[in-house]
């Protein structure tokens, strides 16, 4: 964690608050040329004013994109390669998929998703996809994506993934926390061991974040605010995020699922190749990707 980065470049998305705040701190200080992705086109440009100041030496800019939109996910992706070909640099070392919401009542994107499935699972999956050039050429590429430990006794409602029928908010958010893993674990499958690429799915343990606050009811708000102060600072969590994105010396770990950058056994249904394959193909149906044309 303490090896400077002055020649790698990440893209970091929900990097305006919270673990990606955090996150972004940590990379910055040792001069990785960041990306940082948020949805408030005046948070990203505070938080890259802040990041400037505090860290003259490092590369920082920032992209706006609501990632609950696949539209915008496809222009952020533009604008990625475009801030690469600018420095100029022509490959990615690590994509952290960071960016996660939490929604009381159900909600649709205009895309017709539910909110929490778009920003949590379908988000990083796209997002990985038309970034995945980019990652494959360099060196050695990481995909990290921050899962929970929520994803643990939870099994994928296949009848009904989106929750059309009887939503319940707590077991939507858990889906998509399970999503991650399962598609961290089938990523790393289609690559291969040969590849020079190597995902990993993130526990950031129980948080001191206001994710929970945002446009949810009071008694949700009070709940969130009672859990979060068990937790960890967002400083402490986003460390162990970035080792895994960082560290060379877990590039051939067989382990996908990390907690404070030690790995831990996920919940066993993660790791059921059936259920990651039929994620991945509904996955590539939902984002319009060619059967095929990912991995």
């Amino acid at each position: 964690m303490h090896a400077e980065l002055n020649d790698k470049t990440f893209v970091l998305t929900g990097a305006t608050s919270g673990i990606g705040q955090a996150a972004a701190q940590l990379l910055a200080e040792r001069g990785a040329f960041l990306i940082g992705v948020g949805r408030s086109a005046e948070r990203c440009a505070q938080a890259e004013s802040q990041l400037r100041s505090a860290f003259p030496h490092a590369q920082v800019e920032y992209c706006v994109a609501d990632l609950s939109i696949q539209a915008h996910i496809r222009r952020l992706a533009v604008d990625i390669r475009e801030k690469l070909q600018a420095h100029p640099r022509n490959s990615l070392d690590g994509l952290i998929n960071n960016a996660g919401t939490f929604t009381y009542w159900r909600s649709l994107t205009s895309e017709g998703f539910e909110m929490q499935w778009a920003v949590n699972h379908l988000a990083p999956f796209l997002l990985t996809h038309l970034l995945l050039p980019l990652l494959q050429a360099a060196p050695i590429g990481r995909v990290v994506t921050v899962s929970s430990g929520s994803h643990y006794n939870t099994r994928l409602k296949w009848n009904d993934l989106q929750l059309r029928r009887g939503y319940n908010c707590l077991l939507a958010y858990k889906q998509t926390k399970l999503a991650n893993v399962l598609f961290t674990a089938e990523l790393n499958r289609r690559l291969g061991s040969r590849s020079t690429l190597r995902a990993f799915a993130a526990d950031p343990g129980p948080v001191f974040t206001e994710m929970g606050f945002k446009g949810n009811p009071r008694l949700v708000r009070w709940i969130w605010d009672r859990r979060r102060r068990s937790g960890v600072t967002p400083q402490e969590s986003a460390r162990g995020v970035v080792s895994l994105a960082t560290e060379p010396g877990i590039q051939n770990s067989p382990e996908i699922y990390w907690k404070d950058s030690h790995p831990k056994l996920p919940n066993p249904y993660a790791l059921d190749e059936a259920a990651a394959r039929r994620l991945w193909d509904l996955s590539e149906q939902m984002c319009g990707i060619e059967s095929g044309k990912y991995v």
